[in-house]
């Protein structure tokens, strides 16, 4: 289920999307925190490295190249700011022309874990000029869950 906000007056973009995942809670986490696990379920990763800290906790920081428009390559390295095993991984982006903050939501539900993907970015300046575009990205980012899932729950029954 995917939805979006309008952006309101301060052009606040967001995006969110989740899916049921037919895997436990720490397996889908200990996958998503690892950010160089990117590459194998969201498209435009071109490169992934840790840059600095520790892989999968707080405050660990990965250098990231995209395709962006044109094929160009743009940067957008992000840290995890939140690491709760089991529960949730929040990052900010640090580098590159948009610097959203975003998190992955894990709630149990029998032997299934929900998965929620959300994004949000307070463009600044001329950036609000291009939020319906900057929106339409992050809804496309979002909705990579439903790859997320099919990895997952791939990797861990071929295991």
């Amino acid at each position: 289920m995917s939805k979006s906000r309008t952006p309101k007056e301060d052009s606040v973009a967001f995006a969110e999307h989740e899916v049921l995942i037919g895997r436990d809670a720490m397996t889908v986490y200990q996958f998503l925190v690892d950010g160089l696990n990117n590459p194998l379920w969201r498209s435009g990763i071109r490169s992934i490295s840790l840059r600095s800290g520790h892989a999968g906790e707080k405050g660990a920081v990965y250098q990231q190249t995209l395709a962006g428009p044109g094929g160009r390559p743009i940067a957008a390295d992000f840290q995890i700011t939140e690491a709760r095993p089991g529960a949730e991984v929040r990052f900010a982006v640090v580098a590159g022309p948009a610097r959203p903050t975003g998190g992955y939501y894990l709630s149990t539900e029998g032997p299934n874990t929900r998965l929620r993907f959300a994004l949000e970015y307070h463009p600044k300046g001329l950036q609000k000029l291009m939020n319906s575009m900057i929106q339409k990205t992050m809804e496309g980012e979002v909705v990579q869950l439903e790859r997320l899932k099919s990895v997952i729950e791939e990797q861990t029954s071929e295991a």
